[in-house]
């Protein structure tokens, strides 16, 4: 195996991007080898993972998230989320951003992940509230607090369905209050939340964080999608972000609207099989994963499938189109 975090290659990066933590970064899956040694029968495979980072920045993405749900970083050991974060800024180098998921039971644990996310030369940090408690807002708020102290910037991540603790506006508004937050990844799945947070919050950047209601978020004002299925087609995700921006709507329609089926999945519980399996029909490595999570039932895996033909031979037609 590669080592992909020697020091050398993390301080050939600048200290620390400053740059907004938007436009399309990928929350990363993380593909698995088998080691009979290792969790599960399965280690991390951080030379494919490298690969994969480096195939989403080559075909247009600004940036990668490691370490999130996506990237099952709650079925890791301490060394492999640690190295998983390595590995993604090691294999993006200058090129994009890449914002290390942080997240932890309790602030102390999401601020050492901070911490090491900074000396390992990470952009910037998602953060959750505190996972498995549900915070009241003034716990919420020093949360957040003991995380931005580390120095990067820090997307917060409203996820109600998961932690049940809802960042509403109101509370985003004491959220960004905090030096170093400035963005939220907004998943409750109510596409007015965006409008009401730029009211309650004007300088912070709101970023969909569902894939199927990002074309909707984008064009209420949303700067960024922090993103599922580009890890399936980033070139095409990449394009419908820069249509959405841009006001054309028409456009972003024809392309978003055959996409949706598949999309619908990464609000679904089963997301992180569904995507790596998605990866696998197009030719990619998505694998296995690591329990808790176990295969797709056959009639989720029929319906992906179905789902994944329509969004594949859509994306064919508007590839055809484009020229």
């Amino acid at each position: 195996m590669t080592d992909h975090a020697t020091p050398q290659s993390r301080t050939s990066r600048p200290a620390a991007s400053r740059a907004p933590l938007t436009g399309v970064i990928v929350a990363t899956t993380l593909p698995y080898a088998e080691d009979r040694s290792a969790p599960a029968g399965l280690r991390p495979d951080l030379d494919r993972y490298a690969e994969h980072c480096r195939w989403l920045v080559d075909s247009g993405c600004h940036g990668v998230g490691p370490n999130g749900s996506l990237g099952e970083y709650s079925s890791l050991t301490d060394d492999e989320r640690r190295a998983v974060a390595r590995t993604a800024v090691a294999a993006v180098g200058r090129d994009a951003r890449v914002v290390v998921g942080v997240h932890g039971v309790g602030s102390h644990q999401a601020r050492h992940w901070a911490e090491l996310a900074a000396e390992d030369g990470a952009d910037g940090v998602l953060c959750l509230p505190p996972t498995l408690y549900r915070a009241n807002t003034g716990e919420v708020v020093r949360h957040f607090e003991e995380v931005a102290a580390v120095g990067l910037p820090v997307m917060v991540y409203n996820n109600p369905l998961d932690t049940k603790v809802d960042l509403t506006p109101e509370t985003l508004r004491e959220v960004a209050a905090i030096d170093g937050v400035v963005a939220v990844k907004e998943f409750s799945g109510d596409v007015r939340r965006v409008l009401h947070i730029k009211e309650q919050a004007p300088g912070l950047d709101v970023v969909a964080g569902a894939d199927d209601l990002v074309l909707e978020a984008l064009l209420m004002g949303a700067t960024g999608w922090f993103a599922g299925f580009p890890n399936v087609f980033p070139a095409a995700c990449v394009r419908l972000y820069e249509l959405a921006r841009a006001g054309r709507v028409a456009e972003a329609r024809e392309l978003y609207e055959p996409l949706v089926a598949a999309f619908r999945w990464d609000s679904r519980t089963e997301f992180v099989q569904a995507i790596k399996r998605g990866m696998d029909s197009v030719g990619r490595y998505g694998g296995p994963c690591r329990p808790p999570r176990g295969p797709l039932l056959p009639e989720h895996r029929r319906q992906l499938d179905a789902d994944m033909r329509g969004a594949v031979q859509a994306l064919e037609i508007w590839a055809k189109a484009a020229g």
